[in-house]
């Protein structure tokens, strides 16, 4: 290497952080419930990642540490290479941006804008900045023209799409969904996919929904009893048929999951 080589990397800058880096994390609730045993867990920026696993696997106590909802018991959790701590957390919550399985949990305001300005207002965004930020993200997800309409007014898809756009108008780091197409019609589930794979961000999407996590996740990671049993490509892991049953997952009748590929950008 010439000594201008060298320059020119030493003066490369260095890679972005991951946006998640899960770290020993373990939890057990007062009740004395351990949750979570040594879960280690990194997602790099632009990934989209499937959390499958069994009901009581631990996946929401996992995804309730990535805002600092709950604190770890031991091992450490940073966003975007930001320690999840109490003197980060307003950081933390823009950053981390999770869309819960009913979006009237999230949809609360007279008017879709109303609901979309919420949390940047909240910020201290203002005037012209805050009317665009609001604007981008209606469109982002396909909803700019239902602006002024009362949120319990449009169907559930629509009202997901909105819920959605309630967490892009922060420009977070990673977007976690929670059953994303639970309750979904076939024609909502579809533009619901449209719209994830549309996105230049960083997904963790929690779900049972095997054949969506197939479609739209190229990893998935299998979260069993509390620790990670599991972790790669998701064709491959929900092929592995043992695999599959030992952690209670099953795929609908007749699928095969080698007859699908994940997308990897919307048509």
């Amino acid at each position: 290497m010439t000594a201008a080589t060298a320059a020119r990397s030493s003066a490369e800058p260095p890679p972005p952080p991951p946006s998640l880096e899960v770290s020993g994390l373990a939890y057990a609730y007062p009740d004395g419930h351990q949750a979570l045993y040594g879960v280690d867990l990194t997602v790099e920026r632009g990934e989209r990642v499937a959390l499958l696993g069994p009901n009581g696997a631990g996946k929401t106590t996992l995804v309730l540490h990535l805002n600092g909802i709950l604190e770890p018991g031991a091992g450490s959790v940073a966003i975007a290479g930001l320690p999840v701590a109490k003197r980060h957390l307003a950081e933390i919550r823009r950053r981390v941006g999770i869309v819960f399985q009913d979006p009237d949990d999230q949809l609360f305001m007279p008017t879709v804008r109303e609901d979309v300005a919420f949390g940047p207002a909240a910020a201290g965004i203002r005037g012209p900045e805050l009317a665009a930020r609001v604007g981008a993200a209606l469109d982002q997800v396909g909803m700019a023209e239902y602006a002024d309409r009362p949120p319990h007014h449009l169907s559930f898809g629509q009202r997901r799409r909105v819920a959605v756009a309630t967490v892009l108008v922060m420009e977070p780091e990673i977007l976690v969904l929670d059953e994303p197409s639970s309750n979904l019609d076939p024609a909502s589930r579809r533009e619901l996919a449209d719209l994830l794979l549309s996105l230049d961000i960083t997904v963790l999407m929690v779900t049972h929904d095997l054949p969506y996590a197939l479609e739209l996740c190229p990893r998935a990671v299998v979260l069993s009893e509390g620790v990670i049993a599991a972790d790669g490509p998701t064709p491959e892991l929900l092929s592995d048929g043992e695999l599959m049953a030992a952690h209670r997952l099953e795929l609908p009748f007749g699928f095969d999951p080698r007859s699908v590929s994940p997308r990897r950008t919307a048509p």
